[in-house]
């Protein structure tokens, strides 16, 4: 059995081929009314997505709003890898969140 390869080795275009995978799995959740393998799916996909970006553009000390929250605000304070770390001005609990869900304000 051969052992997966982590997101993080993939090249560009094998991520977009994994992200299409995860897309029609998704549906077929959907479809098949699995709502827990679909929000499975879904993390696997924003994980995948969120490689496909560079963490450089996320800036310390930069807000950013969330792509499933809109109108609320997430700070970044540091960054892990894919991960912005920082608060979101509905709570003042720390959390980390993939990067493929923050997106600058104003922009689609």
């Amino acid at each position: 059995m051969q052992i997966p390869k982590r997101y993080s080795d993939l090249t560009k275009e094998e991520l977009i081929q994994e992200i299409n995978d995860l897309t029609n799995q998704a549906r077929k959740a959907e479809q098949m009314d699995m709502i827990n393998e679909l929000e499975v799916i879904l993390r696997k996909k924003t994980m995948a997505q969120s490689y496909l970006l560079d963490p450089s553009e996320f800036i310390p000390g930069e807000q950013y709003e969330l792509i499933e929250e809109p109108g609320v605000v997430f700070a970044i304070t540091y960054m892990n890898g894919i991960f912005a770390w920082g608060y979101k001005s509905t709570s003042e609990e720390e959390i980390g969140i993939p990067i493929s869900l923050l997106k600058k304000p104003g922009k689609m």
